[in-house]
């Protein structure tokens, strides 16, 4: 009860309740885009290449234009930013599904949409992750995050069924007409939005002009690769936030690529059936539902410490999997690390919002992005001719154990295990914060 009463007291804030109901709607429809472009691929030409280049489409411009879009999201309003981005992804979507209503699309032009489909989303990601802290107090920032990564956790278990349900019966055109729409309902809720002006955050670095924290106005402004050595800079200042990210760049390579293309073959494999890789799925999908809600409430003294070590539950149940140990052990086990890697997430946020610049915090969580989702594509790419070479239960489980390996090695730093919850911090005295550049706000858990 005490968590709802939480996320009641959230939602009734107008700026947080605009914020989150856009994207809510919006990631409904990318969930259902997800499974629907591979239904849709395979049902237009059957073909596993295919399905490749329009992923590959849709992810590369994604993590080529992630810092010049967090360069973008730092120097205009971002709920703009985001709202221009859902724009032009309605537009998108729509044209590819009146090309799917007419029954002329071709394999190309699903490419073309991907790669624009894809630019678009690196300007939005970052806008929004630097977003949401301006729309509710110091305080209520790991709670709003946690709100926020409850429902995209909610979209991510419902919307794959939904899209099945869509291309299967309605049609793909279907599938890609709502998430049209779906952007732009966002984009009418965003259009509303008025953030607040955040000042708080750690010091910011000094900049070229040998500044510290003034923010340039446009005509004194630096170019964008300026920005994106500045907000480098920021990220490489941090041991805590540069070995999480390298961490997790390796760990995605060795562990997520893996289960996402060998884990439906290794299901038929090891139990039977290649539905059993979709329970499993829907088992991991339902804890982050339940990390999310724990995560509001939640707050460790040491929340990287604790979020990494959580972290490593999700590797180790892959490695259940692929060894083919019961689906009694192997369910329960997938609910909980999906509530690991949502306890992480919540956290690793909260961090990155009170600790990086807020005129700074977009660039830096384009390089999260970019470095986290870095390998991703080439893991795609090479999961499946080592999977047919070395056997795909040998290089799911490896896998597995490697990423485990690697994500442990974010803890590394004492800077990541001894980063401490704000309040946990003794006090400082007025003239200290203000140095800092703080300004003296309570930060509540």
């Amino acid at each position: 009860m005490t968590t709802l009463r939480e996320m009641r007291r959230l939602l009734a804030q107008r700026q947080f309740r605009l914020l989150w109901l856009a994207q809510s709607t919006s990631v409904i429809g990318d969930e259902i885009v997800f499974v629907a472009l591979a239904l849709f691929v395979v049902q237009r030409t059957g073909s596993a290449t295919d399905l490749g280049l329009v992923f590959a489409a849709y992810v590369l411009p994604l993590v080529v234009f992630l810092l010049v879009g967090g360069v973008w999201a730092d120097r205009v309003a971002r709920n703009r930013l985001m709202l221009t981005a859902d724009l032009v992804r309605f537009v998108l979507h729509g044209v590819l599904a009146a090309l799917i209503f007419a029954g002329v699309s071709q394999i190309w032009e699903v490419v073309v949409i991907g790669v624009l489909f894809g630019t678009a989303e690196a300007f939005a990601r970052p806008a929004a992750n630097g977003l949401l802290p301006q729309t509710v107090d110091e305080p209520d920032i790991q709670a709003a995050t946690a709100v926020t990564t409850m429902s995209n956790n909610v979209a991510e278990f419902a919307g794959p069924a939904l899209a099945t349900a869509l291309v299967l019966g309605a049609g793909a055109g279907w599938a890609f007409a709502l998430d049209a729409a779906t952007f732009l309902l966002s984009a009418a809720f965003l259009s509303r939005l008025r953030p607040r002006r955040r000042d708080a955050g750690e010091p910011v670095l000094a900049s070229p002009d040998g500044g510290e924290g003034r923010e340039p106005a446009p005509a004194e402004r630096p170019g964008v690769w300026a920005e994106i050595r500045a907000g480098g800079r920021e990220v490489r200042a941090r041991k805590w936030v540069w070995a999480t990210l390298a961490s997790f760049c390796g760990g995605v390579f060795f562990g997520f690529a893996p289960w996402f293309v060998l884990g439906p073959l290794v299901a038929k494999t090891q139990y039977g059936h290649v539905g059993v890789f979709g329970l499993v799925q829907a088992a991991l999908g339902l804890g982050t539902i339940a990390g999310s809600l724990i995560a509001i409430r939640w707050r460790p003294r040491f929340p990287m410490r604790t979020g990494t070590l959580v972290n490593l539950l999700c590797p180790a149940s892959i490695m259940l999997y692929a060894a083919g140990v019961t689906l009694i052990v192997v369910v329960p086990a997938a609910v909980v690390s999906g509530s690991g890697i949502a306890l992480f997430d919540v956290w690793w946020l909260t961090a990155l919002a009170e600790r990086i610049p807020p005129q700074s915090l977009s660039r830096v969580s384009s390089y999260d992005w970019m470095v986290s989702l870095g390998l991703l594509p080439l893991g795609f790419l090479i999961a499946g001719p080592l999977g047919a070479s070395l056997g795909t239960v040998d290089v799911l489980l490896w896998g597995s154990v490697i990423a485990t390996l690697v994500f442990a090695l974010g803890l590394l730093p004492r800077e990541t295990r001894m980063l401490r919850r704000l309040d946990a911090r003794p006090p400082r005295p007025p003239a200290q914060l203000a140095e800092e550049g703080v300004g003296g706000l309570p930060h509540r858990r």
